[in-house]
């Protein structure tokens, strides 16, 4: 395959940014995207040119590290990661326009690279329960209702990848938010801290810069692990419990 690509290309976090053309040939249809930006980089270094950065990690679709909008879409509409996005789903000679997540509580670091530490200080806020110290006790000596073991299992697997913020006109990370504590909220375990969590974590997510959740559902429609907007409104229903509980306990 032969194609022509639009890369968001900025030095560093201060620096004006704007699109590059490239062309690249040599593509094979069963290359993953990251893949395919592998040989471009290649490519780039052979004529000693600056390679393109962006995040990547396990490149199996589960660590959340990699991340761009691809033709306006982010991962590109895939219902998956960009690692797991195959180069079969373009057309010979298509042009393929690749950006950042593009909010304001994202910032650049150079090129399609950002930093998503915003994520880590909203778990920092409440994503985590009190325990003794000691051995891990029996997986079943704390049973769970299966509905709820069901949704509690169902938002864990969010991976905190960020499409939902790039995806949202508000670029709000309610989903992010609503998946950590409903994730919690439904087990046994996390029940001690429940309504002063969802009051830490929400606050963190409104400190961080992040937008309000308008209900608009383009959040969910993008996440590669299919969180549900049903966690939103979770979260809104412990948030509004929260404030008629003492000290949020």
């Amino acid at each position: 395959m032969k194609l022509k690509l639009r890369i968001w290309r900025q030095a560093g976090p201060n620096a004006t940014g704007k699109l590059v053309d490239y062309d690249i040939d040599g593509v094979s249809e069963d290359m993953s995207f990251l893949e395919m930006l592998d040989l471009l980089n290649e490519n780039l270094t052979n004529v000693n040119e600056e390679p393109v950065a962006f995040d990547h990690d396990c490149r199996e679709g589960i660590c959340g590290m990699c991340g761009v909008v691809v033709n306006g879409i982010a991962h590109g509409g895939s219902s998956t990661t960009v690692c797991q996005l195959h180069m079969r789903s373009f057309a010979d000679g298509a042009t393929i326009e690749i950006e950042p997540w593009q909010a304001g509580a994202f910032p650049v670091l150079k090129d399609l690279a950002v930093d998503r530490s915003a994520f880590d200080r909203i778990i920092q806020a409440g994503g985590f329960i009190s325990s003794n110290t000691g051995s891990a006790p029996d997986a079943h000596a704390m049973p769970a209702p299966k509905r709820e073991a069901d949704v509690a299992f169902d938002n864990a697997t969010c991976i905190g990848c960020g499409a939902c913020v790039a995806a949202c006109p508000n670029s709000s990370a309610m989903l992010f938010t609503a998946a950590k504590i409903t994730h919690l909220a439904m087990l046994p375990q996390g029940q001690p801290e429940r309504y002063s969590r969802v009051k830490s974590m929400v606050a963190a997510h409104d400190e961080e810069g992040f937008g309000n959740c308008t209900n608009i559902g383009e959040c969910a429609a993008v996440c590669p692990k299919g969180i549900p907007l049903e966690s939103i409104a979770q979260l809104n229903r412990d948030l509004i419990k929260s404030m008629f509980t003492k000290d949020g306990k």
